[in-house]
């Protein structure tokens, strides 16, 4: 095929995509399912690899617009949308089980009961009811802030516009999973590819009428915030559920012990394909809301509660190539492309193979035929190779030694704690030398947890950089608009858009821009602890003084790993000036403690010894939940020492030597106006 004819072949499909997403998105009336859509994308990204000439501002991944999120109000969660932590093995229930034990101290042969509930595979929404009204619907969005979908809501029968029961609290969020049954999927023609999407795509329709059109189901399973709800469990919380009109899985159970657990899982598994509607797993929620109070959250996902998911969707396809990319932190990840197969439900055209050592350890080549596995949102992977079908002649894959970004030398560390060398091998880099660890460095700094700029996604970063109009964080907030709006594909109207996106983020708390910086081993909780402890950013700044770094370590979850790589973030001079300059130009806002009448408020402690009837993991939650902090090392910072039994004695004498209080826990918890 000639060049004219390669040309008028790519833009025919780029023509006919475009149909598509404007028949979809802007007039509620898809041409297409979602997997032929996928299929004709992937298409064009694959003419684009073979043939470089094409690779040009016409191409998918550079279309800007046709997301209809922009069509509701976002709204943010009076009490957060959090994920759950996911189990997959015998092992890992155990664990789950094993640490509600050890962070509520409790004997390994006390009894807790788990409410079992089937994990149905759609999507989440919150309901706010006051005083029996239904009154506003929510998306899960990014789980701080949703969609306002309140006229789309309304269209579901399963969903009780009032509720006039007297036991039904003042205000609440009620929060459940809206989706499609299968027998009711295929009567939709071939609008979508699953079930799933199909409750996605509906949801986010602009016309509720369109919406109404669609058979969604809506099945209730939790709470967020709520006033006067008077039930003690999980188990009662749902028969309520019922009695006041919202639907609830039929087979939710409550179990006692990990065998039942296992026992339940196989029997829903084995009943899963005869199920009307789609369920990954099953999610087990401690069921006495007392202790779920005191177990509390970590990071993202509650403590109580943990999603057993079913075995993965397996497929088998060809490697075309294997292409290492960059990430933030310099890490090289390679990732092979295979042919486009469906795998439960899902184009699939890349799957990772994690780093060097998986590759070697599976003498993964290009052109052989391999399993895929895809478990529910994580990203594919190759789980084996089919060596009877390898070709002959095949190389084996050599990883580059030089970035193939930047050409410095890529390095493995050395592991203190395992005595090993590190698996992932990385780019010597420490700062935005490298152009690929430089984007996505500026990729993750508008990310969701980091700025958050609306607008400002990981293509139109790609692109901005391909014009040279961002180098650095700070360059987004001294963007050329003039420059932007001459663009194809912009105009006046989204170039607004953007400027009020980036002008909306000139005020960002400080654990948000610790987190944007993208500091190795510094993650959004490491970000947050850093931020309580330092309150300010020139506080932060200040830690370029390698002395004030190692006053970090007696700050409790901040380890030596974590010390370092702060100390190569600042080491490194353009870092120091990114955040100099980022200073200068935006607000960024001093640590307010959020228990401003905690009775702990600015002390800290230490504990020692062994606590009756509390774990040391629940004591700390307390300190901090009171307004008080916890260090791990004795100091002249150090407040209190609390002891218990066997208190440790080199740190009751370092306690005695600097004059600090050392109190036992019955005299802590008078503090806290509680009785032992």
């Amino acid at each position: 095929m000639n060049k004219n004819k390669i040309l008028k072949n790519y833009k025919e499909k780029i023509k006919k995509l475009n149909e598509f997403n404007e028949a979809y998105y802007d007039k509620n009336s898809p041409l297409v399912s979602d997997a032929e859509f996928d299929i004709l994308k992937n298409e064009i990204l694959s003419i684009e690899n073979e043939f470089n000439f094409l690779k040009n501002k016409l191409s998918p991944s550079n279309i800007v617009g046709f997301k209809p999120s922009k069509n509701f109000k976002k709204v943010g969660h009076r009490v957060p949308m959090l994920s759950l932590s996911n189990a997959f093995t015998k092992e890992d229930l155990e664990n789950f089980h094993k640490k509600i034990l050890n962070f509520l101290d409790l004997e390994s042969s006390h009894i807790i009961e788990f409410s079992a509930e089937p994990k149905i595979d759609g999507i989440s929404a919150s309901l706010i009811y006051k005083n029996g009204k239904f009154i506003s619907g929510l998306s899960r969005g990014d789980g701080k802030e949703g969609e306002d979908i309140t006229e789309n809501l309304k269209t579901i029968d399963d969903i009780p516009k009032s509720i006039s029961d007297k036991d039904f609290p003042a205000e609440i969020d009620i929060r459940g999973e809206v989706f499609i049954k299968n027998s009711d999927f295929k009567r939709l023609s071939d609008k979508f590819s699953n079930p799933r999407n199909a409750a996605s795509g509906s949801l986010r329709q602009k016309d509720p009428n369109e919406t109404k059109k669609i058979p969604l189901r809506f099945i209730a399973y939790t709470f967020g915030y709520e006033k006067g709800l008077k039930d003690v469990s999980q188990e009662i919380f749902l028969k309520n559920l019922k009695r006041w009109g919202f639907q609830t899985n039929p087979f939710n159970k409550t179990l006692s012990n990990i065998d039942q657990m296992l026992n339940n899982y196989s029997k829903i598994e084995n009943k899963r394909s005869e199920l009307d509607f789609d369920i990954d797993g099953i999610v087990y929620k401690v069921n006495n809301f007392n202790l779920q109070k005191r177990l509390g959250y970590v990071a993202n996902a509650p403590r109580w509660a943990i999603a057993h998911k079913f075995s993965a969707f397996k497929g088998i396809s060809e490697i075309l190539d294997i292409e290492v990319q960059i990430g933030r932190t310099g890490a090289l990840t390679p990732v092979a492309k295979i042919k486009p197969i469906n795998i439960g439900g899902v184009i699939v055209s890349n799957a990772t193979l994690h780093n060097e050592d998986e590759i070697n350890r599976k003498d993964i080549r290009i052109n052989d035929t391999v399993v895929v596995e895809r478990a529910g949102d994580v990203i594919p992977h190759i789980i084996s190779v089919e060596l009877k079908k390898r070709p002959n002649k095949t190389k084996k894959f050599i990883f580059p030694e030089k970035c193939p970004s930047c050409g410095l030398d890529t390095i493995k560390d050395f592991n203190k704690t395992t005595k090993k060398t590190d698996a992932v091998r990385r780019c010597s880099s420490e700062g935005f030398e490298c152009e690929k660890v430089a984007i996505e460095k500026i990729k993750h700094f508008v990310s969701k947890e980091a700025f958050n700029i609306d607008g400002l996604g990981k293509k139109i970063v790609e692109k901005f950089w391909d014009l040279k109009l961002i180098r650095l964080p700070q360059d987004i907030f001294k963007l050329n608009f003039n420059k932007i709006e001459v663009l194809e594909g912009w105009g006046k109207q989204s170039v607004r858009n953007l400027k009020y996106s980036i002008d909306q983020k000139k005020n960002i708390s400080l654990e948000r821009f610790i987190f944007s910086l993208g500091i190795r081993h510094i993650g959004f909780e490491g970000a947050k602890l850093l931020s309580k402890n330092l309150k300010s950013i020139n506080n932060f700044i200040n830690l370029s003084e390698e002395k004030k770094i190692d006053e970090l370590e007696n700050l409790d979850g901040i380890g030596e790993t974590q010390i370092k790589s702060i100390k190569n973030f600042f080491s490194n001079k353009t870092n120091f000036m990114i955040v100099k300059n980022l200073n200068n130009l935006i607000k960024i806002k001093d640590v307010k403690v959020l228990h401003k009448k905690g009775v702990l408020k600015e002390k800290t402690f230490m504990l020692t010894g062994k606590l009756s009837n509390m774990s040391r993991s629940e004591a700390k939650s307390l300190i901090e939940q009171n307004s008080g902090s916890v260090i791990s090392n004795v100091s002249k910072k150090l407040d209190y020492l609390i002891i218990g039994d066997k208190p440790t004695k080199r740190k009751v004498e370092a306690a005695k030597e600097l004059n600090i209080k050392i109190i036992t826990q019955n005299e802590w918890l008078k503090l806290l106006n509680r009785s032992g």
